[in-house]
Order: structure tokens, then sequence, then C-alpha cells
């Protein structure tokens, strides 16, 4: 019999709703610059290159902050790693609003934004991952789906309170909130998750299910390119959709609205790629979200109008939402529980460097010919990249569960 704080408890179900809280409330970290980007180049007079590349140095942060963080949680616990979270949204948010250079701005986005908010995402997967088992996929789905419901509400509400008391105001106030809200939060985790115990017992940990005949470092860099390469794709109209419905005259606002619609349908993918991941694998999910992803972005080249432009993002998040989620589920098919913070933020954090690379060559592109259409184009090419390894890896595997 299930013991009731268990492996798909009912303990462990109050636990993921704690953590898609923290997700979501962490990940206002990720998703203010995105909003805040035309309006404070405005304030600091600069290119789009130079304010794109403050977008770039969160993203790092946040890449680091992921592996950090994520071997925190194997050594010591998802506690400690959120409540240092926590603190770190709050400085950085307060230093970012005192900014007097956007490179003051940049270096608080990468070096406590970025860095503070990554323990909200792969590490609290990674923790997640271990408390279910028959629906380990859809459980992470549901926790990484706190990084879109922070995209979907957050972007609106910061543009609201950018446009009334100001961007450094806005800041501000989100790293109070940041404070207030997730210390109480993390201590709502403190218990440590069921293999320790186990170990602790003398039972062994669970073989991994999975096998290409790789090695652990191999295959990790693999995952980690495939991830880098979907994402730079997944960039271009995540960073620069608000930038480039101003640059076509329908407003910073609209752009916000059509990132919250990209989003809140990234959160439906997300958790229907859950449900599949369980049924047929981590790598087949992110094969069919890589080929899902190149055809919207293939939509965004051939139309700009208003109408289109929310049909289209609304589209792109129904695709491509479940790739993120699907490289947690393909580390915990291929290596041992003991590793999965580490590895799954490995794994994560070259999604996000992915993300910075995208953004900064969006931006750089951009400047060069004046319009977006080429950035469009860089981002399919990516994309074929990813769609390449996810087939080499699904065949892969077919062949040695055959042979076996």
């Amino acid at each position: 019999m299930q013991q009731a704080g268990g492996v798909d408890s009912g303990y462990a179900w109050s636990r993921l709703g704690i953590g898609l809280v923290l997700s979501t409330l962490g990940g206002i970290g990720m998703w203010s610059i995105v909003v805040a980007l035309p309006v404070v180049q405005a304030d600091f007079a600069v290119s789009r290159a130079e304010i794109s590349f403050a977008y770039t140095t969160t993203m790092l942060g946040f890449c680091a902050g992921g592996v950090c963080m994520g071997w925190l949680v194997d050594t010591r616990g998802i506690t400690p790693a959120v409540i240092l979270s926590g603190l770190l949204l709050a400085l950085g948010f307060g230093s970012a609003g005192f900014a007097p250079s956007v490179g003051w701005f940049a270096a608080a986005q990468g070096a406590l934004i970025g860095f503070g908010s990554a323990a909200t995402f792969a590490p609290l997967v990674a923790d997640t991952s271990h408390w279910f088992e028959k629906r380990r996929g859809f459980a992470v789905a549901i926790c990484a789906s706190g990084n879109y419901l922070a995209g979907t509400i957050w972007p609106p509400l910061i543009e609201l309170a950018m446009r009334d008391h100001g961007w450094r105001n806005t800041y501000i106030g989100a790293g109070a909130l940041c404070l207030l809200t997730m210390l109480p939060l993390a201590m709502a985790l403190r218990r440590p998750p069921p293999f320790h115990a186990d170990e602790l017992n003398g039972v062994p940990a669970a073989a991994p299910r999975r096998s290409v005949g790789l090695s652990p470092n191999a295959l990790q860099w693999l995952i980690a390119a495939a991830g880098l390469a979907c994402c730079v794709a997944m960039s271009m109209p995540q960073v620069h959709i608000v930038a480039y419905c101003a640059d076509l005259g329908y407003g910073v606002a609209r752009g916000a609205e059509m990132l919250s619609l990209m989003l809140g349908f990234g959160v439906i993918s997300r958790i229907t790629s859950g449900w599949i991941a369980d049924r047929v694998g981590g790598v087949a999910t992110l094969l069919l979200g890589s080929v899902l992803q190149t055809v919207a972005l293939i939509f965004y080249t051939v139309s700009d109008s208003l109408t289109s432009l929310y049909i289209i993002s609304a589209l792109f998040g129904l695709f491509q939402g479940g790739l993120v989620p699907s490289y947690a589920m393909i580390v915990r098919e291929y290596f041992p529980p003991r590793e999965a913070g580490l590895r799954v933020g490995i794994a994560m954090s070259s999604t996000i460097i992915g993300m910075a690379l995208g953004g900064w060559i969006g931006g750089v592109l951009f400047d060069m010919t004046g319009s977006y259409r080429a950035a469009w184009l860089n981002g399919i090419a990516w994309n074929v990249a990813n769609a390449a390894i996810g087939w080499w890896l699904l065949a892969r595997q077919g062949r040695r569960t055959a042979v076996a």
C-alpha cells in the first residue's frame, strides 16, 4: 500500500500545487525584462541589440542558477534553494530598479534576477519528478507550466504597472512581492524525496528505464545541444514579440497580450505533452513538439497583420509548450534519481542558453536588416537541428529496444 506521504500520494499532489505557485511567482524574473525591454531601451537611449543583451544576461544567470541550484537540491533539498531564490530576486529587482545605466541594469538582471529565479524552474521540476511514478510526465509538465503561467499572468500586469507607475517602481514592487511570498512557501517543501528514505532503508534506487548506448556524459551533452537548438528558435517570438508589435505600430500593450496568449496556450501544450510523454516517452514527445514549432515559425514569416499575429501566437504556444518539460522526462528515463537535480538543471539550462543566444541574435539581426524576417529564418534553421537530434535519439532507442 502506498504510504500517505510517498510517491503518487495525496501529499505529492499538494506538494506539486505549492511548487506550481512557487514556479509562477519566481517566473516573474524571466518575463519582466521581455515586457520592459522597449521601455528600458528608451529610458537609457540604447540600441535594440544593447538592451537585448540585458535579456541575454538574465538568461545566462538563469542558466548558471539552474545548474548550481540543481546541485543544491541534490545535496540539501529544495527548501534552501527556494529561500535563496526569494532573497536574490528581491535584491535583484531592487538593484535593477535603481540602475543608473544599462550596464548596471544588465548586471542586476543576470547575477541576481536570472540566477535567483532559476530555482523555481528546473530544480522544482527535478524535485517534483521524485514524488511521482505512474503520472510523472503529467506532474512534471504541470510543475513546468508555472513558468508559462508566469508568462501569462505577469506581462499584462507588468505593462499596466509600468504605464501607471514607471518601470523602476514596478521592478521594486516585484522584488517585494517575491520576498514576502516565496520564503513562507519554501518552508512547506522541507520533507525529503522518497528515494532518500529508500536508500536509508537499504532499498536500491530504480535503474534507468531506457538506453541509447551512449555514455552518460555523451548523452547529457547531446540533450543539452538539443535544448539549446530548440530554444534559439523558441526565443524569437517569446523575446521579441512585444518589440515586434511596437515596430509594426500595434503598440507594446498588443505585444504583451500576444505574449500572454502565447504562454497561456503553452500551459495547455505542456500539460498535454506530459500526458503524451507518460505513454510514448520523452524523446518522441520532444520530436513531435519540435516539428510543430517549426510549422509555427514558418507562419510568422508569411503574415504580420494584427489578427494573424494573435492567431499565430496562440498556435505557437500550443505547438511548442511541451518541448522543455520533455528534457526533464528524458533525463529521468536515462539517469538515476540521485542525479536528477544536477542533470535536469544542465538540460534545462541549455534551453536557457538557447533563449539567451536566440534573443540576442534576434536583436542583432534586426539592427542589421531593419526587420525581423532574417531572425525568423534563423530560428527555423536551429529548429531543424533540434528535430534531427530528436529523430536520431528515437531511432537509436528503437534499434536497441529491438535488439534487446
